[in-house]
């Protein structure tokens, strides 16, 4: 079965919208990590104690989650419908090819696996 790995790169606060919305179109499991990155954003200007300084790499949050491929479509919209806010930084989504899963509590492999 023709598997696929869904990444999305998010503003933090958006991370229970989509995690919703991906439940509503039938992803079950993801793994979530905090990241910090930037994109045309290039940082901001910060004041800390009179001092101005520039933050390269803004707070994000970054999605993972392995489906079929039938489903890829249906989680790219999911996500982009709960993340965007239509403003700079709202993230993007990659998606890659995934050659083999396996459950490692049973061994089972594939779409069982998932």
């Amino acid at each position: 079965m023709d598997m696929k790995k869904v990444e999305a790169v998010i503003k933090p606060f958006k991370l229970d919208e989509v995690r919703e919305a991906l439940a509503e179109v039938g992803v079950t499991g993801l793994t979530v990590t905090e990241v910090k990155g930037f994109g045309r954003q290039k940082g901001h200007t910060e004041l800390y104690r009179g001092a101005e300084y520039v933050v390269d790499f803004l707070p994000k949050v970054k999605i993972e989650v392995v489906i079929t491929a039938e489903k890829v479509d249906l989680a790219i919209e999911a996500i982009v419908k709960a993340a965007r806010t239509g403003k700079i930084g709202d993230g993007k989504i990659f998606v890659t090819a995934v050659e083999q899963v396996v459950r490692i509590r049973t061994g089972e492999t594939g779409a069982e696996a998932v």
